[in-house]
């Protein structure tokens, strides 16, 4: 059986999150999601959290990988097969 790369549509999203703001930082991000004609506020705030997430990994590429492999989920998946 022949794999293709996954695509975004075959990923479903099914952790939810909650994030709290205060007036102004509501009041913030609706202006500006109205500025840059932003359609989804959801995705916008997942993309951006994203996108320091993954660069926040770029910057410390050193200490994320020993001796080739990547483990930045290692202790994760350890607890998940231990419980």
């Amino acid at each position: 059986m022949k794999r293709g790369p996954i695509t975004e549509a075959k990923i479903k999203r099914t952790t939810t999150l909650t994030l709290r703001l205060n007036e102004r930082e509501a009041k913030a991000l609706s202006i500006y999601c109205k500025r840059f004609r932003v359609r989804s506020k959801s995705d916008f705030m997942r993309r951006t959290i994203m996108q320091a997430i993954v660069g926040r990994f770029d910057a410390e590429h050193p200490s994320l990988w020993e001796q080739g492999e990547l483990n930045l989920f290692t202790r994760e998946l350890k607890k998940n097969r231990e419980e």
